[in-house]
């Protein structure tokens, strides 16, 4: 299968001819570190993924710029912690896209890539709030999702907005290689080895000038 470029193709009435079930990690990366690497690993691993892109955001709307290092930085990080795994790619697709919440994002993607499977990934914590994104119930009808267990976030995530308006809609983690065959809304939530990493310590170890 030729390699797949997770940055936006030019005007293409056919689209991408690539075929392939993909992963789209989400996030600010702030920094990235080893905790992202196993989650991408461990979602490529349980749904049988060919690819994660690693999608850097310019700025997340529901976090303070003034604790978001530059995206220059945090796509730096990304890398860091991607290499020597072909299969992770780092994008900042967003800011070439111009597209600013989620729903927008996934909405070109499919588009330009039809031929490609996506899989949106994200962890418990991010399900639990979920509700506040923009449009935040278009994302699960666009493209299937797969949640990633995150302590101490899992059993309050599983009690959200979301997981209750889409519960008839959840399959069970013994089908998760199924999930981009299933008919949308689909999603799906797995019980993963917990990793100690966190971008919020690793800023707190930071030392102040």
């Amino acid at each position: 299968m030729p390699p797949l470029s997770p940055l936006p193709l030019p005007p293409n009435p056919h689209g991408n001819r690539c075929r392939a079930r993909v992963g789209l990690l989400g996030g600010s990366f702030n920094p990235a570190h080893d905790g992202h690497r196993h989650a991408a690993l461990q979602a490529m691993r349980r749904l049988g993924l060919d690819q994660v892109w690693l999608m850097v955001s310019p700025q997340n709307p529901l976090k303070s710029t003034a604790e978001t290092q530059p995206l220059s930085s945090r796509v730096e990080s990304a890398r860091r912690m991607a290499a020597g795994h072909p299969a992770l790619r780092v994008t900042a697709l967003e800011t070439s896209l111009g597209t600013r919440f989620t729903a927008d994002t996934l909405a070109v993607l499919v588009r330009r890539f039809p031929r490609i499977e996506f899989v949106w990934l994200m962890g418990a914590d991010n399900l639990a709030q979920i509700h506040l994104w923009t449009r935040w119930a278009t994302i699960f009808r666009t493209v299937p999702v797969a949640i990633l267990a995150r302590e101490p976030y899992s059993e309050r995530a599983l009690a959200a907005k979301a997981s209750r308006r889409f519960a008839r809609f959840r399959c069970p983690s013994g089908a998760a290689r199924g999930l981009c065959r299933k008919h949308l809304p689909a999603w799906v939530f797995l019980h993963i080895r917990r990793h100690p990493a966190s971008s919020t310590a690793l800023r707190a170890a930071i030392p102040i000038p």
